[in-house]
């Protein structure tokens, strides 16, 4: 089209100069003395961009499915979005559910390519160098990676990593967790099993595995409580998976085996839950929050409420962004701001004034009045921490790159979209 348009410049150019050699001695018209700079500024300003509309198809690439929460909230998402943008979902949407972080997924990203899909998302952090080699080879499709975070140094445009502030909504879950607790103090319903010899009452986590994305979950959790209740130590417990009903359930049983108070978990069943829940009917006092989805069904009495992303709000960004041919951000991180993270539904079972609380909470994250991550409310090895790294720059599982603490709080997922909180903080034992 550029060239075309060139030659086209070019010709008028021509005649208007032969124009001019065969006039009459009296005329004084000249042809226009065109740059080359200002056909570059024609050729732009009369190209136009591909408008896909209500065209567009989305694929989307799964590591579970609906009976797994974090798979669950990304499909409600997106049905959420498809509806608000006013498209439907089987002309609009490829479903690829249960794609394992093997080749399994660039098999998955070239076959939604080559069904004609200007969107690709995938939606777990082992799917990322799949997905970026797939985007390397079709400049055309933009590909989103969650929790990913190469699309920085890839140097691809359309190549995208997305991740929400969770850890905000962790926080204040932690909040509802230490009313709880300090309920319960009050009410001397602990016993000497549920303290350290520190005097500190103990808490559980289940975590999935040892990555930044969950130490910056957990440790926004207990900074969470111990805004309410100050003497809590916690102890966390790997599985070794995303989504293991079995390992979860028997990790939340050797925390509550450990006289933990408090079960938090970054894992995707109802396993810890239903665990603690069994224990409370049998007697132990024992009360637990959850990941992604409303857990009263499973631990009616037990739960207290979930942490848990609204997806909906990046996938009409970007989903609508497509649709109109309009860049959208390589990293975005958003959320209480936008409404991006929440809780669920409070259990009948938390303290009394808990969602005063919440809300107090949740308007002074918005504000910025209150940083997950203030320096002055953790310490590492004894000491507060003036220094810590957000980026991985060689891929070594280190962050040697972007110097977050600033104004006196750790900036997380602001250089990147990815959870990079990494520090273990005083407090907080890793048990595997």
């Amino acid at each position: 089209m550029k060239k075309i348009l060139a030659l086209v410049l070019s010709t008028i150019m021509v005649m208007s100069l032969v124009a001019c050699g065969t006039g009459t001695q009296n005329e004084t018209t000249k042809a226009p003395e065109t740059t080359v700079a200002e056909t570059q500024v024609i050729e732009e300003t009369t190209t136009q961009p591909t408008i896909v509309g209500k065209n567009v198809k989305v694929g989307v690439i799964l590591v579970g499915d609906e009976n797994e929460g974090y798979t669950y909230s990304h499909i409600n998402g997106i049905q959420n979005a498809i509806k608000a943008l006013g498209l439907d979902e089987k002309t609009n949407v490829i479903w690829k559910y249960s794609i394992g972080e093997t080749e399994a997924c660039y098999d998955a990203c070239i076959d939604l390519v080559e069904q004609g899909c200007n969107l690709v998302v995938t939606n777990s952090y082992g799917h990322q160098s799949y997905a970026e080699q797939a985007a390397s080879e079709n400049p055309n499709v933009q590909f989103v990676s969650m929790t990913g975070d190469t699309a920085k140094k890839s140097g691809l445009k359309n190549f995208h990593n997305v991740f929400t502030k969770i850890y905000e909504a962790r926080y204040v879950g932690g909040i509802v967790a230490g009313l709880k607790l300090k309920e319960l103090v009050d009410a001397q319903k602990l016993t000497e099993k549920n303290y350290d010899t520190d005097g500190n009452i103990k808490i559980g986590y289940v975590g999935a595995y040892p990555y930044a994305e969950v130490v910056s979950g957990y440790t926004a959790f207990f900074l969470g409580i111990r805004s309410i209740v100050q003497n809590v130590a916690m102890d966390v417990q790997y599985t070794n998976s995303w989504f293991n009903i079995t390992a979860e359930s028997e990790a939340a049983v050797a925390l509550m085996d450990r006289g933990c108070v408090i079960i938090g978990q970054h894992a995707d069943s109802t396993g810890a839950p239903s665990a603690c829940e069994e224990r409370l009917k049998a007697g132990q006092t024992v009360y637990c929050v959850g990941y992604n989805v409303d857990m009263l069904k499973a631990a009616p009495d037990a739960a207290l409420t979930s942490p848990t992303n609204n997806w909906e709000v990046f996938y009409e960004y970007a989903i609508g962004s497509v649709m109109n041919n309009q860049e959208f951000a390589q990293n975005w991180a958003e959320g209480y701001e936008t409404n991006s993270v929440m809780i669920t539904e409070l259990g009948s079972s938390c303290a009394a004034g808990t969602k005063e609380a919440v809300d107090q909470a949740v308007a002074d994250i918005k504000a910025g009045t209150k940083h997950v991550f203030d320096t002055k409310t953790f310490t590492v090895g004894g000491a507060e921490v003036k220094n810590a790294f957000a980026s991985d720059t060689n891929g070594d599982f280190t962050n040697d790159a972007d110097e977050a603490i600033i104004d006196g709080y750790y900036h997380e997922s602001y250089f990147q979209s990815a959870p990079s909180f990494s520090l273990r903080i005083d407090g907080i034992k890793e048990l595997n």
